[in-house]
């Protein structure tokens, strides 16, 4: 048996890491100092900073080109044909296609479909004219599963609109975390001071990161093809609320449940995101907060339950204290305000232990003190209940141990 050959090492990659990038940061000492006396000094800081990593990110990718030629022309010589379907197209998701989600090769034609078409929903714009009569066509298809009364149909739907739940939100936190990124880089290049928190090697550090992330970003989007279309966030949070209203037609209502309380960084970057998306992620999570006090039934599982109300809570409460509802033109009204301040109550009421309690009202008192632009969701009164409860057991338990 003949051992295959390790593919060579390049030296480029290891030169431009541990020699000229070290040589880079210590050079770049020099013009901190300047740039802090001369603005032209600080400009040009930056532009070397940038220009140099943009083609750290790069220049490995075309290394790696010169090795395998062979791969990348077999990959690239024909894109709109499969190679072992002869002159016939190559279509994604059909089943015999090697590059066709694995996942779903052993799944009937009808899961098939309805990944397609919540695939092409994904990516195509909603300006498209095709967007509309791809959605009409997935929305029949889901209602006539669910009209014929059988329960594999409805697992169908099920399970097809969980993975699609799943792709799209990882998506909106990629794009809210890029987002997120391209403003910090955008203040700082328009007058921000790279090195004001940290300063020297700290501050090169960051600026490496950053502009690491955004040369990994617009290679990943050169190389794409072109039939990839770049979607927004504002859809993408859309999309989401539209696949979690047909889970819950289907009954799964839970799984869309469980993802949202897990996105806990979404949470977080969304904090900062621009008014429109804030208000498309207001509008899911009010959503999702109401289908969550419905949770619940003999078969499932109390303490599996309890988690996810506990995570939701604590992941998209301070969300909902400092996310920006509107003035002008208000993403609730004053009856949904009130009917969601509710259903919290309900929700931290369901969770029975105290010291659950206590972590998600005192996290809710932190971030509604401390944001003076909003007064809502206003919990003050189960925050008073849990406070009277809680004095309650402490003398109950002291008058049991006397």
């Amino acid at each position: 048996m003949v051992e295959a050959q390790a593919a060579p090492t390049p030296l480029a990659p290891l030169l431009l890491r541990n020699i000229l990038l070290p040589l880079f940061i210590y050079s770049d000492k020099t013009l901190i100092n300047l740039s802090h006396k001369f603005k032209l000094f600080h400009i040009i800081r930056y532009t070397l900073i940038t220009a140099f990593l943009f083609f750290l990110k790069v220049i490995p990718s075309f290394i790696s080109y010169s090795l395998h030629p062979n791969q990348n022309q077999n990959h690239n010589s024909d894109p709109e044909l499969d190679s072992d379907s002869g002159p016939h197209p190559w279509v994604p998701f059909l089943k015999g296609n090697d590059a066709a989600d694995g996942s779903l090769v052993d799944e009937t034609c009808i899961a098939r479909a309805l990944t397609q078409l919540l695939a092409i929903i994904n990516e195509i714009p909603v300006s498209s004219r095709k967007y509309e009569i791809v959605r009409s066509y997935a929305e029949k298809l889901m209602n006539e599963n669910l009209e014929e009364g059988y329960e594999p149909l409805r697992k169908v739907n099920a399970k097809v609109l969980s993975a699609a739940f799943s792709r799209a939100l990882q998506q909106l936190q990629s794009a809210a975390v890029a987002a997120a990124k391209y403003d910090i880089e955008k203040n700082t290049a328009t007058g921000g001071d790279v090195t004001k928190k940290g300063g020297g090697y700290f501050g090169l550090n960051r600026v490496i990161k950053t502009v690491g992330h955004y040369g990994d970003f617009a290679w990943t989007q050169f190389t794409k093809p072109k039939t990839r279309l770049r979607v927004s966030a504002e859809k993408l949070s859309a999309e989401l609320l539209w696949l979690a209203e047909k889970l819950v037609a289907c009954g799964s209502a839970d799984e869309a449940v469980r993802q949202w309380a897990s996105a806990s960084k979404l949470a977080c970057v969304a904090l900062s995101a621009q008014q429109r998306l804030q208000g498309s992620l207001v509008k899911l999570s009010v959503y999702l907060f109401k289908e969550a006090v419905s949770m619940g039934g003999q078969d499932d599982d109390v303490e599996e339950l309890r988690k996810v109300k506990t995570k939701l809570l604590m992941s998209w409460l301070p969300f909902l204290c400092r996310a920006t509802i509107g003035v002008e033109a208000p993403v609730l009204n004053f009856n949904e305000k009130a009917e969601l301040e509710n259903m919290l109550g309900k929700l931290i009421e369901s969770l029975k232990h105290e010291e659950e309690q206590e972590k998600v009202l005192s996290l809710w008192l932190h971030h509604y003190a401390h944001c003076p632009s909003s007064d809502w969701p206003n919990l003050h009164q189960y925050y008073d209940r849990w406070c009277t409860a809680s004095r309650n057991l402490f003398i109950l338990q002291g008058k049991q141990e006397k």
